[in-house]
């Protein structure tokens, strides 16, 4: 993981957390790293991981079993598919579609341009 100098590294990491949910590298009700070998993976400070830890915690998406670990709760990855799904279409889309309409971009073009990448990606496929 490689971060970047525009958002916080714990938020970075939260980030990556809940797209690990998300994509299922992280199944629900299976433990994660602890916050010392994820600390070593990213090579960051624990108290790093920690904060992105509680986040998570906060936001119900991993529990902490004393003695076993941390694990994803039971519905994180429908919750955070949601919310990242809200987030996108709040932020990302709307901006999206404002330089769209800056550059004359209609869309009969977005359809054209996402059937083009969904050509590209199934050839990438096989």
């Amino acid at each position: 993981m490689q971060f970047n100098d525009n958002q916080p590294i714990w938020l970075q990491i939260y980030d990556h957390a809940c797209r690990a949910i998300v994509s299922g590298r992280w199944p629900e009700r299976e433990r994660i790293p602890s916050i010392r070998e994820l600390a070593v993976t990213l090579q960051v400070n624990p108290n790093t991981v920690m904060r992105a830890y509680d986040k998570l915690g906060s936001d119900g998406l991993i529990l902490i079993r004393r003695g076993m670990g941390f694990f994803v709760a039971e519905g994180s990855q429908a919750r955070t598919l949601e919310a990242q799904r809200h987030e996108f279409i709040r932020v990302e889309l709307h901006t999206m579609f404002a330089r769209m309409d800056e550059l004359g971009i209609d869309m009969n073009d977005l359809q054209t341009l996402h059937n083009n990448y969904l050509k590209r990606k199934s050839h990438e496929l096989y």
